[in-house]
């Protein structure tokens, strides 16, 4: 298989192979991905899984068409991918293998040599030249072994990229890459999402077309939507909006217990409900689950003064990847000392930025009414949310949405008669009471001044703590002009037609200009509120909050440049071109500062 006119695929597909790495169920088998890259000098990347030596090699043979490789490339030792690496150097004595510090250290451990008369050391930044192409080498430590190293091909663009962007199943099988792409990120490299997101920064800075993983299928088109699930997976973000009920029942009772509230949630407007029974689902599959939705509720009884073992094994899964970024609801169930709501909460003290429900559903060995009534009280709480956004059951005059203002970040919605629009703003505040008036004000320079003064209608969109750095992506580094900055977003939309945030407010509000005062490159809309609703009871999202806690940290230790103030991209150099446009959010050299 071709992957670009001198990139050629030389991997093999296992359809032996039942448990992935022992623990993984793979129906549809594994791929094990090798490349050669042909030029002046070729250059073969990567070896395969010991048990299709012979196929391998006759791969590799058939691309090189009778020429000899120059170099091995080993970006990762899981025995995988460098089991044949022996055999490769028996078979080309000639080659030379490329690969970090690490990496030969763990070849010593493997093969009982470091191959240290043939052998090249790479780091991060170094550069290997074939001819018309040169490979920049790119340290991806952690992700998920300590020694890998990713490599990127400058001339076709390609990244190789070791096991990241991989995926569980065969080549010669067709099915959905999120799905089990998600469940081996998740199962192998979950508990690294820092070194993820440190290889993702990197990666923007690089002008990719292509990306050959060691696992799954090479990626040629539609990159951004693979860049993008893997920065919510390794920033522990919401994938999919809806609520995942995880339970153990002995006799049936906690069962009906969830599947009640499953019907409760779908009745409040919950967009979509998993429900997994731990003790009869591949145990991987419910991981998947918990990462991917923002809300979860534990069920389960209490079990020789403990918890049933299943759902103690699913809760240690669950920290063991640095399980964080949710809202968790405890159903327990026990005949005479119930303890299972106390137990599953310590387990979970561990994990980061955990909101538990008021709401904790205590069964005491069947369903009654008082138990019932917990069970709606839950599924409310967890659905306040929803039940803000469905016009039949939100409060549209609950101007506790104005305690949600501060000196905050927000975004504000219009639309210009053909597209919904949004900026970041913040400067919202609210000027009187009687009668309740917001004051926005706005840069002229933006799209959104335009739009507003032409329809008098806005939306302001009071950000949560929740709202992850690409909501400032979208709403603050493009201009709404050029770009759709709801495309793929659900069309929640207000009384006065104007889009709403699904995800990631605490509140909006409906404005009607009534007022502009000029205030030279800014304009200020004082306007009258029509609509208010509160979201949910989540943090407002502050200045301060977004500073330490959301925008990058630039990472400039013994860099020297300049770092730009918005989105902490760094520019390493004695001088800033005066047209420089910042790559990432695309403000100008105004917006940058010299590297203390």
């Amino acid at each position: 298989m071709n992957i670009t006119k001198d990139i050629r695929y030389v991997g093999v597909n296992d359809h032996q192979i039942d448990l992935f790495e022992g623990q993984y169920i793979v129906p549809n088998g594994m791929a094990y991905n090798s490349y050669v890259i042909l030029d002046s000098k070729i250059a073969v990347m990567d070896t395969v899984d010991k048990n299709f030596t012979h196929e391998w090699l006759d791969n590799v043979a058939a691309a090189l068409g009778g020429r000899q490789p120059d170099y091995l490339v080993v970006q990762h030792m899981e025995p995988d991918h460098s089991a044949n690496i022996g055999t490769f150097m028996k078979n080309y004595p000639a080659a030379t293998i490329v690969s970090s510090a690490k990496a030969f250290t763990m070849m010593g451990n493997f093969f009982g040599t470091q191959f240290e008369d043939r052998r090249i050391v790479v780091k991060e930044g170094d550069t290997l030249p074939l001819g018309s192409h040169e490979l920049h080498f790119v340290a991806a430590p952690m992700v998920h072994w300590p020694e890998v190293l990713m490599t990127y091909d400058s001339t076709d663009k390609v990244l190789f990229s070791a096991d990241a962007f991989g995926k569980f199943g065969a080549l010669d099988v067709e099915e959905d890459w999120a799905c089990e792409a998600r469940r081996y990120y998740i199962g192998i490299v979950g508990k690294y999402g820092a070194q993820v997101q440190s290889v993702l920064k990197k990666a923007a800075g690089l002008d990719i077309q292509t990306i050959g993983p060691l696992h799954g299928p090479i990626l040629t088109e539609n990159l951004g939507y693979y860049l993008n699930l893997y920065n919510i997976w390794s920033s522990y973000g919401v994938e999919t909006d809806g609520i995942a009920i995880f339970y153990t029942s002995v006799y049936g009772n906690t069962k009906k217990a969830a599947e009640l509230l499953a019907d409760m949630l779908k009745a409040n407007g919950c967009p979509k409900v998993a429900l997994n029974d731990l003790a009869r689902e591949d145990m991987a599959e419910c991981v998947e689950d918990a990462f991917r939705y923002g809300k979860i509720v534990l069920a389960t009884t209490t079990y020789n003064a403990d918890i049933f073992p299943f759902m103690r094994e699913f809760i240690h899964d669950l920290t063991e990847r640095n399980f964080q970024n949710k809202t968790v609801g405890l159903i327990e169930n026990g005949s005479w000392a119930p303890m299972a709501a106390k137990t599953m909460h310590k387990m979970l003290d561990g994990c980061k930025n955990l909101t538990f429900t008021d709401t904790t559903v205590k069964i005491t060995s069947a369903l009654n009414d008082e138990s019932k009534q917990q069970i709606e009280d839950l599924a409310n709480e967890l659905c306040k949310d929803y039940l803000a956004q469905r016009d039949e059951t939100a409060n549209k005059n609950d101007l506790a949405a104005l305690f949600k203002i501060g000196y905050g970040l927000y975004v504000v919605t219009t639309n210009d008669g053909k597209k919904d629009n949004g900026l970041i703003v913040n400067t919202v505040s609210q000027v009187t009471s009687t009668p309740n008036r917001v004051a926005v004000t706005i840069n002229k320079d933006n799209y959104s001044h335009h739009v507003i003064k032409q329809t008098g209608i806005l939306n302001v969109n009071c950000l949560s703590v929740e709202a992850p750095f690409g909501i400032f992506e979208t709403f603050g580094f493009q201009s709404g002009r050029n770009k759709d900055k709801f495309e793929g977003w659900p069309p929640l939309r207000s009384d006065n037609g104007l889009a709403f945030l699904p995800m990631f407010i605490n509140a909006f509000m409906s404005l009607k200009v009534e007022q502009y005062v000029d205030l030279g490159t800014h304009g200020m809309f004082i306007c009258a509120v029509t609509e208010a609703r509160v979201i949910n009871d989540k943090e407002t999202m502050t200045y301060t909050y977004y500073q330490n806690n959301v925008k990058p940290k630039p990472k400039t230790e013994g860099k020297k440049g300049f770092v730009c103030k918005i989105c902490g991209y760094v520019y390493e150099g004695d001088e800033l071109p005066d047209d420089f446009i910042c790559p990432l959010c695309k403000h100008g050299a105004a917006d940058f500062e010299p590297i203390a």
